[in-house]
């Protein structure tokens, strides 16, 4: 259930205060009351592109993997090998965020 779908609850069908769901949620209660007059379902927050420090090695990295699903089990490089590689060629990122890259 969503966030505003209980405060409208608390407020239509219990019949709470706003300085009570204020209370209880840590909201302001202009914001509530915002949400109460707007009739929104659920806020919609922009997140803005970023880059991941993984772009400039992705289309090396996809190549990569893709080379290897197609060589025997035996024959291929771990995840970890593939993350030493790309070390080297200057990737400076977390290991699990290129093991995620890998994996997906």
């Amino acid at each position: 259930m969503g966030f505003l779908s209980v405060i409208r609850r608390w407020a239509l069908r219990d019949k709470m205060p706003i300085r009570e769901i204020s209370r209880r949620t840590g909201l302001s209660r202009n914001t509530i009351r915002k949400y109460l007059r707007e009739g929104a379902v659920e806020p919609k927050f922009k997140t803005p592109a970023r880059p991941s420090k993984l772009d400039p090695y992705a289309d090396r990295l996809s190549a990569w993997l893709l080379a290897h699903t197609r060589k025997s089990r035996k024959d291929r490089r771990t995840v970890k090998q593939i993350h030493e590689d790309l070390a080297k060629l200057g990737y400076d990122g977390s290991y699990g965020r290129m093991a995620a890259f890998a994996r997906a």
